[in-house]
């Protein structure tokens, strides 16, 4: 079975990348930022890949790959990131990293990804690697939910708390639990972490 080391600072996050890759026979450890998660590495046999999230506590940017990849006990090591530009991703592949997985890549493509990288292939996607800075990519929940309700479920992908969402949004806690409901009702998911496994699936976040 394989062994993957999730580093990333959404809990949220963690835990539904934890369930995907559980479904696909991958085992998982994780951690919240740079410093656990090489404890982790320290305290363990080699994991066959290493995800960091190039934005988490403890990074300082590339920084946190180079010493990933220099303590890592051979590893493979991957950045994840949902803001990093492409340059970042190019930089992050010359340095040696296995690959660069934009947190809008479906949870299969992920998973396929995966296993590509702990084969000793590099990975990026090509359509990441190749747009134009302007390309806006138009998601398939989109056209489901209002606006509101998409930034309810970005604050969910996020892993924050109803309170605070509505204190980001400028809303009652109420109201936030009301565009909870409806838009579970019309992506279809009963509870709060297979609300964001579907977004993740339609790479939405």
């Amino acid at each position: 079975m394989m062994h993957v080391l999730i580093a990333d600072d959404h809990d949220l996050l963690r835990d539904t990348l934890d369930l995907w890759f559980r479904q696909e026979k991958i085992d998982v450890t994780s951690a919240r930022d740079l410093s656990t998660a090489m404890q982790a590495v320290a305290a363990s046999d080699p994991f066959d890949l290493i995800l960091l999230d190039y934005g988490m506590p403890g990074m300082d940017g590339l920084e946190g790959l180079r010493r990933a990849l220099a303590d890592g006990k051979g590893a493979r090591v991957a950045l994840m990131s949902g803001t990093a530009p492409r340059e970042v991703a190019e930089a992050a592949l010359e340095m040696g990293a296995a690959g660069f997985l934009p947190k809008t890549l479906p949870a299969k493509s992920l998973v396929n990804a995966v296993r590509f990288m702990v084969m000793g292939e590099q990975y990026a996607p090509i359509d990441f690697m190749t747009a134009a800075p302007e390309t806006e990519v138009v998601h398939p929940l989109v056209g489901k939910l209002t606006a509101r309700e998409l930034d309810v479920l970005a604050g969910l992908c996020e892993g924050k708390a109803n309170k605070e969402i509505a204190r980001d949004l400028g809303i009652q806690e109420p109201t936030v639990k009301l565009h909870m409901k409806t838009l579970y009702r019309k992506i279809g998911a009963h509870n709060r972490t297979q609300a964001a496994l579907i977004a993740k699936e339609a790479g939405l976040f």
